[in-house]
This record gives C-alpha cells, structure tokens and sequence, in this order.
C-alpha cells in the first residue's frame, strides 16, 4: 500500500482539490471509499461469520456491497463537509441519535453485528488511505484547518455502515428465512492448493476496484502518467500477497486459536482472571498498531507537538482495554448489549459537547481506527 495505493491516492487527491472540480473530486471519493472497503480482509472475515451465525439470513457478499457502498457515500459526505466547513460534532450528534434508535428496535445479532461491520471498516487496508485523503483536501482548501476539519472522514465510516447494516438486517431477519451453509472454517484445516488458488484469485477479484479507481483517476481523468510504474507495480502485487497471507492466516491460526484459549478460560470459571486476559490482550495489540501510530504521528504534526503521539496511542490502548473488560464481562455475566452500547455512546457524545471542537474529528478518527 505504501509504495502503491497511497502516494498514488494522495498524489491524486491534491490534485483534483487544486483544480477546484468537485464532479472529479466527489466520483473518486466514493470509488476509493468503496474499492478501499471491499477489499478489506478484516470485513471479509466478519460478513462470512455472519452469514453463518444467521443461517444464511445475511448474505455475505450482500453485506459487503451494503457496506462498502455506505462508506462511498460516507466519503462523498466528508469531502463535501470539508469544503463547506460543515462541523463535525453536529453529524455525529444526528448520526449516532438515529444509529442508537436502531439499535433499540433492531434483533441484538443484527445490532451486534452492524457495531462490529463499523468497527473493520476501518483497519489496516483503509485508514492511512482515507485519513490522508481528508488531511489533503483540509490542506489545499483556504481557511480549513487540519486538526479540526482533515480528520473526521474515519470517524464517519464507522457510524455510517451501522446504520445501513441495521437497516438490512432488520429486513432480512423479518423476511428471510434460514439456509443452509457451509462453515468456511470447518473446510480451512484441509485446505487443498486448489483452494487455495482460487482464495488467492478471489483476493486478486477484491483488490482489482482499488487498482482500477486509482488509476482510472490517474490516467484517464487526469491525464498524467505514473512517476514510478515499476514500483507500484511491486506495491499492487505485494498488498495481494499480503491480503492472502492475512486472511488465510486468520481461516487457519487466529480465529481458532482464539476460541480454543476462550474455552479453556471460561472452562476455570475464574471471572477476573478471563477479564483480565481480555483488557492486556486489548491493550497490548492497540499499542503496537501501525495505523494508530500513522495517526497519532501525524496528529501530533499537525497539532505542532501539542499533542503527543505515545500519549495518544495509551490513551487509545487504554480506552480499548477498558472497552474489552466491559464486553466480556457483559458476555459472562448475560447482560444486555443494547443497554451496554447505548449507555456508552452516549457517554461519548456528551464528552464530545464538551471537548474542544478541534479535537472531536481527531478523538473519533482514532476511536474509530481501533473500534474493531
């Protein structure tokens, strides 16, 4: 992505911010945003789970457009907000007011799982990606300013696709009816090379509209050749390897892995002791996140060291970890996540009336990147 997807991607933000042209600008938002999402690993993982918890009621590859069209839109939004200065505190205020109502009326699975959707939308694949593109058009845009107006795009996509998610699962829990599938997992231990060369072409198909829109962009819109060909070359094939090797890693190591460790844990039947498991694996893996360190590093630029990168990052890691403690002792002790999530937002957006305005867009971005 570094050597690829990203110089190419701001390099082509700049550009149509300088121009000025919002019909260029606005179309490469949404295609970005939606290329960006659908072929997000961690968002892959998610949708097929869902769709077999559901019994098929949820379509994975559905639930995967539904989201990924949401964060186009969400990046049609934040580019038009940070034109017309719109704020940001004020958006949120709406959007978590009608994300929370549909949480009240939605079935928990689907409200679970639509809190989750939002969370993977915004991970390794995505992040750098859409943060510069919010930081660049805040950059090249008179009057904006950085802190305040470039972030904000990530917070955006992560309350968005809660809504359309609760949207399409109340539907479909009211009017599907349960299939049959098939449990990926189950098939991953003996997973012939066949499969994994169709997994391999399946990841090529998924990362195919990022590469598509960047240079779509690129070389018809703007009509500019690449600066090194060779080198984005090598970039596009490394992120497919590495998409590969991170989804199979997780189909076959980390996702049963973490159920065998979660079984023997809850099977002691010591409380604290599983707690206490789930808020230092939360914190330690926030810490050591490369997308939060990107995010703090540049905040702390653009705010001129006013704002320290490694005290961001514990206080993100430390939000987390609390987070976790909270969910798995909601889990453990069978009460409700409605209630539990409810309470929580809220919280925040009372904290977020009275916080300074310049720094709600940044305390989103990053509770955002690490809401997954």
């Amino acid at each position: 992505m570094e050597r690829s997807v990203f110089p190419v991607g701001k390099s082509i933000t700049n550009k149509l911010v300088k121009t000025a042209s919002l019909w260029k600008l606005l179309p490469f938002c949404f295609g970005i945003g939606f290329a960006a999402v659908i072929a997000e690993p961690a968002l892959i993982s998610v949708a097929d789970q869902a769709q077999v918890v559901s019994e098929g009621r949820i379509n994975s590859l559905m639930l995967r457009f539904i989201i990924a069209i949401s964060v186009g839109v969400v990046m049609v939004l934040g580019a038009i907000r940070v034109f017309l200065g719109w704020p940001l505190h004020r958006i949120l205020l709406i959007g978590y007011g009608v994300v929370i109502l549909l949480t009240v009326i939605s079935p928990q699975e689907v409200a679970s799982l639509a809190y989750d959707s939002g969370g993977v939308t915004t991970d390794i694949v995505t992040v750098p990606l859409i943060a510069a593109i919010g930081i660049g058009m805040a950059a090249s845009v008179r009057g904006r300013s950085r802190l305040g107006d470039g972030f904000g795009l990530v917070a955006l996509c992560v309350m968005v696709p809660m809504v359309s998610v609760q949207l399409y699962g109340i539907v479909v829990y009211q009017l599907g009816e349960p299939g049959v599938v098939t449990d990926a997992e189950a098939a991953a231990g003996e997973m012939p090379w066949l499969e994994l060369l169709l997994g391999l072409m399946t990841v090529v198909r998924d990362v195919l509209p990022v590469i598509a829109v960047v240079l779509f962009f690129q070389l018809v819109v703007l009509r500019r050749r690449l600066g090194n060909p060779i080198g984005v070359t090598v970039g596009f094939v490394m992120v497919v390897l590495g998409l590969f090797g991170f989804i199979v890693g997780l189909d076959i190591g980390l996702l049963p892995m973490g159920r065998q460790m979660a079984e023997q844990l809850i099977a002691t039947e010591q409380i604290p002791l599983i707690i206490a498991f789930g808020v230092l694996i939360g914190f330690a893996t926030t810490l050591a996140e490369p997308a939060l360190m990107a995010i703090s590093k540049e905040a702390e630029d653009i705010s001129e060291k006013r704002l320290k990168a490694n005290t961001l990052r514990v206080l993100v890691a430390c939000g987390v970890a609390v987070g976790i403690g909270i969910g798995v002792l909601r889990i453990l002790t069978g009460g409700s996540f409605v209630v539990v999530i409810t309470a929580l937002y809220v919280f925040a957006l009372l904290l977020m009336l009275l916080a300074p305005k310049d720094l709600v867009p940044q305390a989103f971005d990053l509770g955002g990147r690490d809401h997954q």
